[in-house]
């Protein structure tokens, strides 16, 4: 079970993509994910129509040329230094378009695409950085930063929803441990995940940490709905696909900050995300009140860059 819902970088490779995950794979439906690595000037296509999509940039700058029917446009992503450098401006593709990715920084740039197959047009649109809302959620140890540009407050999509969360380093995100499996109205979204993750030495770490070596853990297990086992080492590309079952707790190890991209759809009506924490563990949520939030959130590019400095609207929720 563990290596079919579980995967490390490149093991999911195809035409050019470092990872495709989509619906052809045994026991998925509903979403979808796409990595790929490009030199400067190098374009990789994204063909066919009936699939939503959300172009996120993880370091480097790219240019993307879209058609939909008669139109086309080109739209330039400014990106970000890497996925520690806080919010990015992404591209929300209808399902009615196509397009080509090039990558316009210098050296290696690195993008992922959030993918749900669907039939429902919803308008394509440009997110700047400045209108990502960005959320501190938890407290104490677990405190994280998520950045919420693909839910439904934020972005009008057919059938997906699309965040990112930084955990910094000993910090535990994804906890308490939930699930959201079956359609309970009002309660609870049936919801098949993707997580997607990035790991890398904190910003004090001493020259010449092997940032490869990098590593956090996640975990996985069943509930009702199906048998499911994870309990690795993630570093840098590694994918998980979570169909069912209790999800979390993802823990950032000392002296490494942890990032995960999230790509929920599933059968439900309603494009909502609604959980159900572990009952042995959800208890948990009340003794975070009163205790601080982690005074390294939130986490913006590095003073030495020439990014524009990217502070964050903040705002507090208790969810993941």
């Amino acid at each position: 079970m563990t290596q079919r819902w579980f995967h490390r970088r490149g093991e999911l490779a195809e035409g050019g993509w470092e990872s495709v995950v989509d619906e052809r794979m045994p026991g998925w439906e509903h979403t979808g994910l796409r990595v790929a690595r490009l030199t400067e000037g190098a374009s990789i296509a994204l063909s066919g129509t009936g699939v939503e999509r959300l172009i996120v940039p993880l370091a480097g700058s790219f240019s993307v040329a879209h058609q939909e029917a008669a139109a086309e446009a080109t739209t330039a992503l400014t990106g970000r230094a890497s996925v520690f450098a806080g919010p990015t401006d992404v591209l929300y593709l209808s399902a009615a378009a196509t397009a080509t990715v090039t990558a316009t920084s210098p050296g290696e740039s690195r993008f992922l695409v959030a993918t749900s197959p669907t039939e429902t047009v919803r308008p394509s649109r440009y997110i700047p950085v400045a209108e990502v809302p960005v959320e501190l959620r938890g407290a104490g140890a677990s405190s994280r930063q998520v950045h919420n540009f693909g839910r439904k407050e934020s972005l009008d999509a057919a059938r997906f929803i699309v965040v990112e969360v930084i955990t910094p380093a000993e910090n535990w995100s994804s906890y308490p441990p939930h699930k959201h499996d079956q359609h309970v109205p009002g309660h609870e979204s049936e919801l098949e995940e993707i997580y997607y993750f990035e790991v890398a030495p904190t910003r004090d770490a001493p020259a010449g940490v092997d940032a490869d070596r990098a590593f956090g853990m996640f975990s996985t297990y069943s509930s009702p709905a199906g048998q499911i086992e994870i309990d690795s080492q993630v570093h840098t590309g590694d994918v998980a696909l979570v169909p069912y079952g209790y999800h979390g707790p993802a823990v950032a190890a000392p002296g490494y900050d942890m990032y995960y991209l999230n790509v929920m759809a599933g059968p439900d009506p309603e494009r909502t995300w609604l959980i159900s924490d572990d009952p042995a563990h959800g208890w948990v949520r009340d003794t975070w009140e009163g205790q601080e939030l982690d005074a390294r959130l939130p986490f913006t590019p590095r003073p030495t860059t020439t990014e524009t400095d990217r502070t964050p609207t903040t705002e507090t929720e208790t969810a993941r």
